[in-house]
């Protein structure tokens, strides 16, 4: 592809070179370059790609797209000067693929918790309906039922216009992504056009990341901000930032609520760990998932599904036959009568969900064992607070390893510790070995008790010291039935 063909959506400052050459690839890892390449020199959070740039020219790099040149001092390369390099890149991206998500119906959920069960379910319930559809996800990327696997909540902007593009020329017609905080700070999704954008909630996460709850809602909202007029926003009345997020925003505004006054209202009539029994907008449906917060998620895969132009009560009948994502409140009935809980709930707020759900569920005389840690390399300051959380809302709670990462597991489990009082501590198990604590607690359930194994969801490993070890939570709870 020609350069100045690539260039034609940027906003350049300088250029330096001829840009009628042929481009025959582009990377932003120098690593990667060959001849003929284009490099994209982006500033990162650990290593800057401006370091790099000579030695990219060196490998044959026929042109470089930077924010600076002060690091340039190889010739050989047309040289392109941006105020944004990762911005640039979603763009060159976009335009390499041929602009794939114009030629999708692309929606983005967004939001703290609840991402991944509304992309997936809006996408199985597309497929269900018949049409061709993508998915971008936590768990796995799908090109209709083709499997890609997921190696970010979003990926990158060159992986990501390139799944679009497959999706494309797979016939499909709808494209749902989950979008996550890093995915718009770093302009991953620059580029896209998306037609709808759904909000689910805000709650603590990533502060580690974008340093205060301010600047990890502004950056959420960021999403919304830069809708088009045609498109439709969906999002959360119940939530405190739900308004928040659309303030700004140019497209239709739709909200949905179980509290008050909402285009998309619901309300649950029966309950158990099997499914709900909801009225819907005034219509009655069974669906196979359980809790409050899942109610809301309905909610908004519904709004979004109207917004879309499907008919309500199809919409609800297709829902009622789904079931729940992998690793999401996913129930593993024992054969001694007590049911463990698998959920991804990772942050307070989730775990907090997760357990009031459990609570109004099970009978009065169970007991509910919780298993849970935190990931290491992470934010810090949710420790004491998930400990804290989960105490209060558990009969018997157990502490563990989630995925240390590069931090010592007893350092995560003293800063989780921390949260509970000095009683508490007493009453609190700590078992660093997430299979033995899973164990214990399936040793210590009786008839009708129940066990929250939080934390990892579908995750089917650990990363400890940076080795990536197979451990998958269903499996050590299925040994132990």
């Amino acid at each position: 592809m020609i350069l100045s063909d690539l260039l034609k959506d940027l906003a350049v400052k300088e250029v330096k070179g001829e840009t009628n050459i042929d481009i025959q690839d582009i990377q932003f890892d120098s690593r990667q370059v060959k001849p003929g390449t284009l490099f994209v020199a982006q500033p990162g959070t650990v290593v800057d790609g401006h370091d790099y740039i000579d030695k990219a020219i060196e490998a044959g790099a026929a042109a470089i797209v930077c924010e600076r040149t002060d690091t340039i001092h190889k010739d050989g390369a047309t040289v392109i000067v941006v105020d944004n390099a990762s911005h640039a890149l979603g763009l060159i991206a976009s335009a390499w693929n041929g602009y794939p998500s114009r030629h999708l119906t692309l929606v983005g959920v967004t939001g703290t918790n609840g991402k991944t069960t509304i992309a997936t379910l809006l996408y199985k319930m597309v497929r269900a309906m018949g049409h061709k559809a993508g998915l971008l996800s936590t768990v796995v990327n799908y090109v209709n039922d083709e499997p890609v696997q997921a190696t970010h909540t979003t990926p990158d902007a060159l992986e990501l216009n390139g799944l679009l593009k497959q999706m494309v020329d797979a016939g499909c017609e709808y494209a749902f992504m989950e979008v996550s905080s890093h995915a718009i700070a770093q302009q991953r999704i620059a580029g896209l056009d998306f037609d709808g954008a759904l909000f689910t909630n805000l709650t603590r996460d990533h502060i580690d990341f974008h340093k205060t709850f301010e600047n990890y809602r502004d950056t959420k909202k960021q999403l919304f901000d830069n809708l088009k007029k045609d498109a439709f926003a969906v999002t959360n009345k119940d939530d405190k930032n739900g308004l928040v997020m659309t303030q700004n925003c140019k497209a239709a505004i739709h909200t949905y609520s179980t509290r008050s006054l909402a285009d998309y209202k619901a309300r649950i009539l029966e309950e158990g760990f099997d499914g709900m029994l909801l009225e819907v907008n005034g219509m009655e449906v069974f669906v196979r998932l359980v809790g409050r917060f899942n109610v809301s998620n309905l909610l908004c895969i519904y709004g979004a599904a109207v917004c879309l132009g499907f008919e309500p009560a199809e919409v609800l009948r297709v829902l009622s036959t789904l079931s729940a994502v992998n690793g999401r409140f996913e129930a593993i009935h024992s054969p001694k009568g007590w049911t463990a809980i698998v959920d991804y709930a990772h942050t307070p707020d989730a775990v907090e969900n997760v357990l009031n759900t459990i609570n109004e569920i099970r009978k009065p005389a169970s007991k509910v064992i919780t298993v849970v840690g935190c990931g290491g390399n992470r934010d810090k300051g949710k420790r004491p607070m998930m400990a804290s959380i989960a105490k209060k809302n558990s009969t018997q709670l157990i502490l563990t390893s989630d995925n240390p990462r590069d931090e010592e597991p007893k350092d995560i489990l003293s800063d989780m510790i921390a949260g509970l009082s000095p009683e508490e501590q007493q009453q609190t198990l700590v078992i660093e070995d997430r299979e033995t604590a899973i164990k214990t607690a399936c040793m210590l359930a009786g008839k009708d008790d129940v066990i929250l194994i939080a934390g990892k969801g579908h995750e089917d490993y650990q990363i400890i010291k940076g080795v990536k070890h197979h451990f998958d939570d269903h499996e050590i709870v299925k040994a132990n039935l």
